[in-house]
């Protein structure tokens, strides 16, 4: 499986951005992660191909992650944007059970799409 990320940009405090995540074959589990200078990946929210979706508590309210299965593709809506929230947004995919917010349990990432608030 394949994964493109889209999206990412500069945006000011307050505003609003929208990763895609673009698959190219199944994956049950999809979720988005992040790293920022300095820190360890975080999971950031997660979704399975049936809908049901987790979140960080630091975002919660704030992002949402949705998928369109015709097109394959996984988004993430972020408002409110904080500068906290300024990192290297990853999409990941995996098919077997585990912690969605644990990275060693994906086996297929992105590249990567840089996110910067200020």
């Amino acid at each position: 499986v394949q994964l493109v990320e889209s999206g990412g940009g500069s945006v000011q405090a307050g505003g609003s951005l929208r990763l895609s995540c673009q698959l190219s074959g199944y994956a049950y589990f999809v979720a988005w992660f992040r790293q920022a200078p300095g820190r360890e990946r975080e999971g950031v929210a997660s979704v399975t191909w049936n809908g049901d979706t987790l979140y960080t508590d630091s975002v919660m309210g704030r992002f949402v992650i949705s998928l369109d299965n015709a097109k394959n593709t996984v988004y993430l809506q972020m408002n409110s944007l904080k500068p906290v929230d300024t990192a290297m947004y990853y999409c990941a995919a995996r098919s077997t059970f585990g912690l969605w917010y644990r990275d060693s349990e994906y086996n297929y990432w992105g590249q990567g799409t840089q996110v910067t608030v200020s």
